[in-house]
């Protein structure tokens, strides 16, 4: 991807802005007509992660007891890694790719102490929609009239906190 940037920008193509500012994580090109479009492709696949619930609890206990108490393993397995394949591409054509606020939202769902999947769907989604808000308002305010990415300020934020979670761990 850096290799097409750095092709669009030394040709002058004025698409290599809006793809920087893309895999920036920006929200500054989302309209009402993406954000609705956004909203009911989240709202189906929301509810199939949902109704995969049962899966996500029984899968991490290994292969054996999964397939002991009737899940079929191959079809789940791949279900379940299309779903996210499919949550994360819904959400990263609209705004890129935000990695640090989809990385954090998990675990910092799981250090409250969520652990079974549908309270822990839950915390993430809300953990992660709030450090995207937050990482959005950071980068509209702090340097106003100008912009910071989303996603660039969640980075900023993120990796320092991710680091010293891991070292924690360790």
């Amino acid at each position: 991807v850096d290799a097409v940037v750095g092709v669009l920008s030394s040709t002058g193509d004025p698409r290599a802005v809006l793809l920087m500012r893309w895999m920036s994580g920006s929200t500054y090109l989302v309209d009402g007509t993406s954000a609705a479009a956004e909203t009911v492709l989240a709202v189906i696949l929301i509810a199939a992660a949902f109704a995969a619930r049962h899966w996500l609890d029984i899968l991490p206990l290994g292969p054996a007891p999964s397939v002991a108490v009737g899940v079929p393993l191959a079809r789940a397995r791949l279900a379940l890694f299309g779903l996210a394949g499919l949550l994360t591409a819904t959400a990263t054509l609209t705004v890129g790719p935000l990695s640090f606020v989809g990385l954090m939202g998990p675990h910092l769902a799981r250090e409250a102490g969520l652990t079974r999947a549908m309270p822990q769907m839950i915390g993430a989604s809300l953990i992660g929609g709030g450090l995207m808000v937050a990482a959005d308002f950071v980068g509209r305010t702090i340097v106003s009239p100008y912009q910071i990415p989303a996603g660039l300020v969640s980075a900023l934020i993120g990796a320092p906190f991710l680091m010293l979670m891991m070292r924690r761990k360790a």
